[in-house]
């Protein structure tokens, strides 16, 4: 039975949060659950309605959390499992849906698994990771294999950090030579994908919503086309939704063809992967991206591949084109404000689900000359602390700055939330205004189709209708500082729902100012 989405998607509007860098509560610079729960008033009065909130689970944060050393328990720096339970009731309550981050593919080596599997002695977690047992000439150029710190011979392979080892989900073609390399349906490798299924079930029965999970397409070794893996989450994806049919999967797979096979509901078009040409010709390319105000760039890298992708889509899930996120530099860098609003009409106007990263919706920059956090390295400088206000460290701790956990822009101009709340015209005010008017009019969200209407790029502006229900919108963008006009089809009356630096003329055409947009109803 083909995958379908929970109805709740269809109107989802996410923001995702890292959770140290979001509102410290207990002035020890570092920010925590407490502290998102006292800022839900701000998430309700931006209109998001669901969170993604970056992994907040027990860990030595090599990897900034992504190095697990206990899935059933929040890191103390962050609260406890009862501030958890707190944040996902009070969410709620605004309707507001929290969805956790899952990394299944490794834990850190401090977690209790690891360590028991990693002695020399037989036991019920020696099968739970990947060791490549057998003399020291092995060579395994396919897995990243890391020698000498266990007591098992020879070593263990790690997923990216030499400190989050591989847990074992098998070999889809396994080598019959290599003896470590256990199929799918080895009881090792059962073993683990039923915990990670146990782990779900723990959070989505505290009051979560769903997961988004962490190199979902990396599970299972020397797997051709990922088949195995497809396989594996189909059965994980149906096994969940038996006992949570609302629950969501969003997937890190950055190939939107197969995570929805696999039973996610939604997967990211981003930076890596396959089809990462087409998400940074929109907006990280430099000075070539679409939404540049030089002009260079086309909207036609990003078209051809996603119009095709969201062919493949159907209805089994959702694509998401997200502002960014904690892996790579902020939407902001080489744009301004202006330019700003116009990469959020259009993202916010597209099919699927919109992610905001958090701190996009105000401008916040990328500081890039920060030393790495946490194993941040270049994507430190996405990570700093939410900027909330002009007082003490912007209004994110009251803690010393010398104990923030990272410095907060300390530019002059650097912007923050309360300087542009109530401001009309500015970042903040727009993109409410443009969340609104998503959960005003069905066939700007998810489900509503897509129709190419122009794609010039250059100085033409990228046009495109929105359709659901006999509702039909109109949106035209105009990234570039050149302005522009564009005639309107014969017969279309619009209607004005949102426009920025765009005019009608007597003539019937748009005229579209430098960095511009409109937003029309379009009726007969």
């Amino acid at each position: 039975m083909p995958n379908r989405p929970p109805a709740w998607l269809e109107d989802a509007v996410f923001y995702q949060i890292y959770p140290q860098s979001f509102y410290d509560s207990n002035a020890d610079g570092i920010g925590d659950l407490p502290g998102i729960l006292q800022k839900l008033d701000y998430l309700e009065s931006l209109g998001v309605n669901a969170l993604w909130i970056n992994p907040c689970f027990v860990s030595p944060f090599r990897d900034a959390g992504y190095d697990v050393s206990d899935y059933y328990r929040i890191a103390p720096r962050y609260g406890t499992n009862a501030d958890a339970r707190r944040l996902f009731a009070g969410a709620g309550k605004r309707g507001i849906r929290v969805c956790l981050d899952l990394v299944p593919g490794h834990t850190s080596l401090e977690h209790p698994w690891f360590k028991m599997s990693a002695r020399p002695e037989r036991n019920a977690y020696s099968d739970r990771y990947v060791w490549v047992d057998g003399s020291s000439g092995i060579h395994e150029p396919e897995l990243n294999l890391i020698r000498g710190f266990a007591e098992r011979p020879v070593g263990y392979a790690a997923n990216y950090y030499y400190s989050q080892p591989s847990l074992n989900y098998g070999f889809a073609e396994p080598d019959p030579q290599k003896p470590w390399q256990m199929p799918v349906n080895h009881p090792g490798p059962r073993a683990t994908a039923m915990e990670m299924l146990r782990v779900m079930r723990f959070w989505m029965g505290m009051g979560a919503s769903g997961f988004r999970v962490d190199m979902a397409g990396s599970l299972v070794k020397r797997d051709p086309g990922q088949k195995a893996t497809l396989r594996l989450w189909s059965r994980l994806s149906a096994a969940l939704k038996r006992d949570y049919p609302g629950a969501v999967l969003i997937s890190e797979w950055s190939d939107p063809a197969r995570a929805l096979k696999a039973g996610f509901d939604a997967d990211f078009l981003i930076h890596f992967g396959p089809h990462a040409r087409a998400y940074n010709s929109l907006f990280r390319d430099g000075s070539r991206s679409f939404f540049h105000p030089k002009g260079l760039g086309s909207p036609r890298p990003f078209l051809s591949t996603y119009l095709r992708l969201l062919k493949a889509a159907g209805k089994r899930g959702y694509i998401s084109v997200p502002s960014g996120n904690h892996d790579f530099s902020r939407i902001s860098e080489g744009r301004n404000g202006e330019d700003l609003k116009v990469c959020f009409a259009f993202l916010l106007t597209l099919p699927g689900l919109p992610f905001i990263y958090y701190g996009d919706e105000i401008g916040m920059a990328y500081q890039g000359d920060l030393p790495s956090k946490e194993g941040g390295y270049e994507r430190t400088g996405c990570r700093t602390p939410m900027q909330w206000g002009g007082g003490r460290n912007k209004g994110f701790s009251k803690a010393p700055a010398s104990r923030l956990y990272l410095p907060l822009d300390r530019r002059k101009g650097a912007p923050d939330a309360a300087s542009q709340d109530g401001v009309p015209g500015s970042l903040l005010e727009t993109v409410r205004r443009l969340i609104r008017l998503r959960h005003a009019h069905p066939a700007l969200q998810a489900n509503g189709s897509f129709k190419l209407v122009s794609a010039a790029g250059g100085n033409k502006p990228l046009v495109y209708k929105r359709e659901k229900g006999g509702e039909k919108i109109l949106v035209a963008l105009q990234p570039a500082a050149q302005k522009t006009r564009w005639k309107v089809k014969p017969g279309d009356r619009l209607v004005p729902l949102f426009t920025y630096r765009v005019e009608s003329t007597a003539s019937g055409a748009l005229k579209l100012d430098g960095a511009s947009f409109g937003i029309f109803s379009v009726g007969r």
